[in-house]
């Protein structure tokens, strides 16, 4: 039985979770008060601000534990995208003569690769290294890379596009061994995944408070114990002296809740978001031919689907999901009439009748089976008007 195509659908299903999620009721519930109440700046030693301040405190604790981090190594930021580039920034700055070569992969976020591009400009050498088909960076091509002028290897723990997890516990043993500096990406994974920085052996992680149900423009850099950096904007001591400026309590606050409850809720929402997965990658995989799932077939983000269909342009299938109400998100985009791939694709090297075609799905707390179905089918009916246009 065909899905019929209602332009007039009421009814909404967000499958955009990637890009960012609804902040959760009991996160807004705790931002709240901040706003008005205890407005104080937390640098103000009367009673407001120390109300102000014990918020932080706290919330600096909730961020830490989701993580297994000590309180005093989390540095608060505006974002992923910031905490990224004081990881990179602040390393180059702090590095004793010599140390001028980096390691990252080609498929790492913007926030590292154009950080990168910017530190070439400076006199840094960086190795961009491939992925295999899988998303996967090599650790025995980590290990070969390093030079005695290395300084920091960064590479993603999920990947933000096709949700391949990488083995980074094996690529950060060969750094320690020689004394490199291990910076990872975890704004796709941590609140979705177990993240623990000594598991995972690194000595810089960013994350990102809008990726797991917190507010946007929040987010952290932990910095181990002893580890070189240097602060990258100037002004005040906030953050020990690594992220100045009057701190957004709120957000921060907002952040901290939102670590509490990932940390309390990740381990039944993980295997939810996993069964919902395979159901929806099921489905489709059933009722459309000629599909190819991207990513690690099981090392992978569970809420994240990545699928690339032939003889269509990804673009057009979710502006048509969008007029059912359905929301995801495309891997390659049209400009100035010509079609993009993004760059995890091409290092992906997809087949060309495949790429254009790719769309995302990524899953969230609201989401449901009978979503799901509904959406495998409207999907299907989309796929097949497309090829025969």
């Amino acid at each position: 039985m065909e899905a019929k195509l209602d332009v007039h659908k009421t009814e909404t299903i967000y499958l955009d979770h990637s890009a960012t999620t609804p902040v959760d009721p009991e996160v807004l519930g705790a931002m709240m008060r901040y706003f008005a109440n205890h407005f104080g700046n937390p640098g103000s030693i009367h009673q407001f601000g120390r109300l102000a301040r014990a918020a932080i405190d706290n919330a600096r604790e909730q961020t830490a534990a989701l993580i297994g981090a000590a309180p005093g190594e989390i540095v608060f930021t505006g974002g992923g995208t910031e905490a990224d580039n004081l990881a990179l920034l602040g390393a180059a700055a702090a590095a004793k003569p010599g140390k001028n070569h980096l390691i990252t992969s080609a498929v790492e976020h913007y926030a590292v690769l154009n950080t990168c591009k910017y530190l070439e400009s400076k006199g840094f050498s960086v190795n961009y290294l491939p992925v295999d088909g899988t998303g996967t960076v090599d650790p025995d091509k980590v290990r070969r890379a390093i030079t005695d002028r290395t300084l920091l290897i960064s590479i993603m723990h999920a990947n933000n596009e096709i949700g391949t997890v990488a083995p980074l516990a094996e690529i950060a043993g060969a750094a320690r061994q020689r004394g490199i500096l291990i910076h990872t990406d975890a704004v796709q994974s941590a609140g979705k995944l177990p993240v623990g920085v000594d598991d995972l052996a690194v000595d810089l992680l960013s994350l990102s408070g809008h990726k797991f149900y917190g507010p946007k423009g929040t987010g952290a850099l932990y910095v181990r114990r002893g580890t070189p950096l240097a602060p990258i904007m100037f002004g005040g001591h906030q953050e020990s002296g690594l992220r100045t400026g009057t701190e957004n309590v709120p957000g921060i606050v907002g952040l901290g809740k939102a670590c509490e409850l990932a940390a309390r809720e990740l381990p039944w929402q993980m295997d939810r978001l996993l069964e919902l997965r395979n159901r929806l990658e099921k489905l489709i995989v059933e009722k459309i031919d000629a599909v190819r799932i991207n990513g690690h077939p099981f090392r992978r983000l569970p809420h994240v689907l990545s699928v690339s269909f032939r003889g269509v342009s990804g673009d057009a299938v979710v502006r048509e999901l969008d007029r059912q109400g359905i929301a995801a998100s495309a891997g390659a985009a049209c400009t100035s009439g010509t079609l993009q791939i993004s760059h995890v694709l091409a290092a992906l090297r997809i087949p060309e009748d495949y790429a254009p075609g790719t769309v995302r799905f990524s899953l969230g707390k609201g989401n449901t089976e009978e979503q799901l179905a509904g959406t495998a089918n409207i999907l299907a009916e989309i796929i097949r008007r497309l090829r025969n246009k």
